[in-house]
């Protein structure tokens, strides 16, 4: 994306002109929108919008908030403003299975997430030795029943000792606490499984292979207190058949997970997602 380019993003009750709060804002302004989203959920009554433009010269940010918020307070409007270029801070926790944050740090690396990614956590020590590769500071913190208050207490010191925007759980394998829960909503993704039907506890692509599966997925979502059942971000899905033994379903069913993953990073990121009630808003990347 152009260094030289801005997000708006914008959500309010549905009222006539909240598309021309916005484009008509930039257009005045000399701003050239490039990519423009806007969904009116009649069913909440909620408008979303998100705008990304050039602007015709240096942007003076502070004017343009100060010009925009008593626009976008007529119409009651949550909004946020954005450089394109900006890349957050994104912390990964993780437990031993490797597949999703080596795809995340390839990623990465390679620079089609823009982000950065200040530390990993872990409850075990396995994947030190791919955080190091990477020259990314990896914190081993060991969890107990007796010791999760006192693990999660570190975990959200990290958190905010390295000015993380961004939360991911790229299968780390543990419950997190309803008081965790609560100050990570709407900046948590956690990925894990969708098999139809519904197969939990231990071996589920072995449970799946008994029933003659033949759907595998996997869903990323935001963080609550409803165990895997946040409000969903993105989801990905393959048809498999009689020939799918355990191991190629749970083969098939982390490369999905990965790719899921890393286009719901991207799309919170990029300032696509909205959180409406229990559901989410996304305009699609294309």
């Amino acid at each position: 994306m152009n260094n030289d380019c801005w997000i708006l993003t914008a959500q309010c009750p549905s009222r006539l002109g909240t598309v021309d709060a916005v484009t008509d804002m930039l257009f005045h302004g000399g701003h050239y929108i490039t990519d423009l989203h806007s969904f009116d959920d009649r069913l909440s009554n909620r408008f979303f919008i998100r705008a990304e433009f050039r602007p015709s010269e240096p942007l003076d940010e502070a004017d343009f908030r100060a010009r925009f918020a008593e626009r976008a307070g007529k119409f009651e409007m949550e909004w946020e403003l954005t450089t394109a270029s900006h890349r957050p801070k994104v912390l990964i926790m993780v437990s031993k299975f490797d597949h999703c944050l080596n795809d995340l740090l390839y990623r990465y690396r390679t620079g089609q997430l823009q982000i950065e990614i200040p530390a990993i956590i872990s409850n075990h020590p396995d994947l030190r030795p791919l955080a190091e590769w990477h020259k990314i500071p990896y914190h081993h913190l060991p969890i107990t029943p007796e010791s999760k208050a006192e693990q999660e207490a570190k975990v959200w010191q990290l958190i905010q000792d390295c000015g993380a925007e961004l939360v991911v759980l790229a299968r780390y394998m543990q419950v997190l606490s309803p008081q965790m829960c609560d100050r990570l909503t709407g900046w948590a993704i956690n990925i894990h499984h969708s098999l139809l039907p519904g197969f939990k506890g231990a071996r589920p692509y072995h449970q799946a292979y008994q029933k003659g599966v033949k759907l595998v997925g996997a869903t990323a979502h935001y963080v609550n207190n409803d165990l895997d059942e946040g409000p969903i971000i993105a989801q990905g899905v393959e048809v498999v058949d009689h020939a799918h033994y355990p191991e190629d379903l749970a083969s098939k069913g982390q490369d999905i997970e990965c790719g899921t993953l890393a286009r719901a990073v991207r799309y919170h990121v990029e300032r696509r997602v909205f959180l409406n009630g229990t559901r989410t808003v996304v305009f699609d990347a294309g």
